[in-house]
């Protein structure tokens, strides 16, 4: 009798999903888009005219054009993170960013205002990430208000590294711009395991982005299972005091195999197809299917990626020192303050990241979310550097949505405390977005990498 509503929902979709009009649901998230990237386009100031220093997607999707893999010319502008491989030069970095602009460079050559289009399309991760917060708020999942959705979406569009990440345009911080509206995309199509071939398509997206943020895949998985979980005659409550293994076995009991099975093997399948895509286009560059072309990197550190790997333990402390202990420099002659270019600990530049510590609400998805962001920042942080350079701990926005996420479900009061800290973590954030390579007096200019703390 009810049609698609009644069927949509028992597929899982809250009524309140179905009961507004698409275009009414747009309006805000459209409105944040815009209001975003025009902050953002803003903020580039007189660097939004022409293309950026290291516009490496911008020749990537121009050698596409051209019905190749490797530089267009045979040389490449500058030196600054290229693949050398037998007598050709290559980009390392995932291609699916070069696949963005390509259009762009179709129309308008390799002098499309590449950072123009990036701070444009930076206003789709604030976007996204308020449906996320949207839609677990309709699905009982977080208690949080509209209002503290939106407050939550602010705190990541201008008080956290995104914001200076929006507004460079340069290859490193134009892939963080990427992978974030696709890990909110992924997050979306996974709750409840609803959407799973969408789901393996997103992160299969973001892997040709930022390739540890596969391990976001824990987030499915977990899901997968809770939505594939049998009710017991009995019920399902525990004790509180019951022991972290003694809940994981009760969950696992649970499960119907045959329904993960089903569930976990639709998701599979886009991310087998792109990984597959990932193979060959490695096998034609480099003639190895594993093989992205770092470790043909002409730069200083080469000697350290040939004795240690690009990922590797001896990498943690240094990486760890700079994640948790970074601080500013201050000294009494001008300019007072100078930040190393190893960039500032990710507690100081949003301190709100703190709360996700300490949930007073715990459910598998938080679970989930937790397992899968310290999956990826405990492999960035063994990779072969900090993130260098950068204001803010950039490597955080491979799980920045996660960690809002988790802040929503956590159930910690947004109040005035909140929102005193929004305020001095939008001043931080906005002092790096107009300073960040471009006012370096600000900024210390060692290029050795060894320099983390403030020399004596």
């Amino acid at each position: 009798m009810c049609g698609k509503v009644c069927r949509a929902q028992r597929r899982g979709y809250p009524a309140a999903v179905l009961g507004l009009p698409s275009v009414q649901r747009w309006r805000l998230p459209a409105l944040i888009f815009v209001v975003c990237a025009a902050v953002y386009v803003g903020t580039l100031g007189n660097r939004v005219r022409g293309p950026s220093d290291n516009a490496h997607f911008v020749h990537l999707a121009n050698s596409f054009l051209h019905g190749q893999l490797s530089v267009v010319g045979g040389k490449p502008p500058g030196d600054n993170d290229w693949s050398h491989y037998h007598g050709r030069w290559f980009v390392s970095f995932p291609p699916f960013p070069a696949l963005l602009i390509l259009p762009a460079v179709a129309a308008f050559g390799l002098q499309v205002w590449d950072r123009l289009f990036w701070a444009i399309f930076a206003g789709l991760g604030p976007a996204l990430l308020y449906v996320l917060l949207r839609r677990l708020r309709e699905d009982h999942a977080s208690e949080r208000s509209a209002r503290d959705d939106l407050a939550l979406t602010a705190l990541f569009a201008f008080g956290s590294a995104y914001y200076y990440t929006a507004v460079q345009g340069t290859v490193w911080f134009a892939a963080h711009v990427v992978v974030v509206p696709l890990i909110a995309l992924y997050l979306l199509f996974s709750l409840g395991a609803r959407r799973p071939l969408a789901a393996g398509l997103c992160l299969g997206m973001c892997f040709m982005t930022r390739p540890t943020t596969l391990l976001l895949g824990i987030v499915f998985v977990v899901e997968a299972l809770a939505a594939s979980r049998v009710s017991r005659e009995g019920g399902d409550e525990l004790d509180e005091d019951a022991s972290a293994a003694r809940h994981v076995l009760e969950f696992l009991r649970d499960v119907s195999p045959a329904l993960a099975l089903q569930k976990l093997l639709l998701f599979a399948l886009p991310l087998a197809a792109v990984g597959g895509i990932a193979a060959w286009f490695n096998a034609a560059r480099f003639d190895s299917p594993l093989e992205f072309g770092h470790n043909y990197l002409t730069i200083r550190w080469r000697g350290r990626i040939d004795k240690w790997g690009l990922f590797n333990y001896h990498y943690l402390s240094k990486n760890l020192a700079v994640f948790l202990a970074a601080l500013p420099w201050l000294s009494a002659s001008a300019p007072y303050l100078r930040i190393s270019r190893h960039g500032l600990a990710l507690w100081l530049t949003t301190p709100q990241y703190v709360g996700v510590l300490q949930p007073k609400r715990r459910s598998s998805l938080l679970v989930g979310l937790s397992l899968g962001a310290l999956a990826v920042a405990i492999l960035d942080l063994c990779y072969q550097n900090s993130g260098w350079i950068q204001f803010g701990y950039r490597f955080s926005l491979d799980y920045a949505v996660l960690l809002i996420a988790l802040l929503a479900l956590g159930g910690r009061r947004i109040g005035a405390t909140f929102y005193a800290l929004l305020v001095i973590a939008v001043a931080i954030n906005l002092f790096g977005a107009i300073t960040f390579d471009r006012v370096q007096r600000f900024y210390d200019q060692d290029p050795s990498q060894n320099v983390l703390f403030q020399p004596d």
